[in-house]
């Protein structure tokens, strides 16, 4: 998966950041996160950005953890010739986020969740 973590960058309020964008289902996640050393806590917001229909600009965007799984489907020619839809590709958002919270957890400090940095 096209993972990145990286140091915040001015303007953006958070020490860290990891960002993964998965064109294949038009999903992109951000995940900013502040550490408050003197409370061993690190206040995480979680972001995301969908565009999963080729015709639709727009778009949604959602913030605050939403564990999600995005498939993408195919329809292809199965036995005896018959059509049907099988799952090509699925992307889980915890295949981000649950590596990034276990080792704040490990390291003994307090994951938590906040709506703004």
């Amino acid at each position: 998966m096209p993972y990145s973590v990286r140091e915040g960058q001015r303007g953006e309020k958070a020490d860290v950041v990891a960002e993964c964008h998965i064109g294949r289902v038009g999903v992109r996640l951000k995940t900013s996160m502040r550490l408050v050393p003197e409370k061993h806590e690190v206040r995480v917001l979680h972001e995301r950005w969908e565009n999963r229909s080729a015709g639709d600009a727009s778009g949604q965007y959602g913030r605050g953890h939403a564990p999600a799984v995005y498939p993408q489907r195919e329809t292809v020619t199965g036995p005896g010739g018959r059509k049907q839809r099988v799952e090509v590709f699925r992307f889980d958002t915890r295949e981000m986020t649950d590596p990034l919270e276990d080792t704040v957890l490990r390291a003994g400090w307090t994951w938590r969740g906040v709506f703004r940095l």
